[in-house]
């Protein structure tokens, strides 16, 4: 991969073979940013577990005390009094059978996070071909098909975001903007990593978390010493 000069110019300012702490990485990915937008600070977990198996996997969801910058679409499915109550929460869309075609057929896919209420579960199951591979399938394990929409919401508008593993076995997750404060993004990356060293599958023998790295949007990757987790 080709890239071009602000690019070389920021990463010469990274030591690949240094493992910094927290605050010093945060602090150089927003150094390192050099796009004309407002790039995202991501978090990038290679962790030693083995996806395949169901007991190694790592799946969840936590709330970032400062959100992550960026306004959050919610699909909910829902009937009854739960309409209502999505609709109250703040959510985007509410909706249930009638939604099907429109996801299905015209290929609407305006949103980011789907909620839905266990006995829609049925519903949201024909769109598993379209959602599962976007990463849009409502999971308990990530407060996503959940009588309480209130809550689901309101988390996800605060900032909200779902952690799990990819088919390498690692874990990519945004953790806010470069124009936040670094105390921010530090408090949004310790919160993350909290629950992903709760989320340690009992069945993983050996290291779990094998490296971290901060990064923008476009900015090169710095490693974080992962000796304190």
């Amino acid at each position: 991969m080709k890239h071009g000069k602000k690019y070389a110019e920021a990463a010469k300012l990274v030591n690949r073979a240094t493992l910094y702490d927290t605050a010093e990485a945060i602090a150089l990915v927003k150094k390192t940013s050099t796009a004309k937008f407002d790039e995202t600070v991501e978090v990038h977990i290679r962790t030693g577990c083995d996806g395949r198996h169901a007991e190694q996997q790592v799946r969840g969801a936590v709330v970032l005390p400062n959100g992550t910058g960026k306004s959050v679409k919610v699909l909910v499915f829902a009937k009854g009094d739960k309409v209502n109550e999505a609709e109250a929460a703040g959510a985007d869309y509410v909706g249930g059978d009638e939604l099907i075609p429109k996801i299905q057929n015209e290929g609407w896919l305006d949103f980011d996070v789907v909620v839905a209420t266990p006995d829609m579960m049925g519903v949201v199951g024909r769109l598993g071909k379209i959602l599962g591979p976007k990463g849009l399938m409502p999971n308990p394990k990530a407060g996503t098909v959940t009588m309480d929409v209130t809550k689901a919401v309101n988390d996800i508008k605060a900032g909200k975001i779902e952690y799990r593993l990819d088919k390498a076995n690692i874990i990519h997750v945004p953790v806010g903007k470069v124009s936040f404060e670094e105390a921010k993004l530090q408090e949004n990356f310790d919160a993350l990593m909290e629950a992903i060293v709760k989320a340690r599958p009992s069945a993983l023998k050996g290291q779990y978390l094998r490296s971290i790295t901060l990064a923008t949007t476009m900015g090169p990757g710095v490693k974080i010493n992962t000796a304190k987790y």
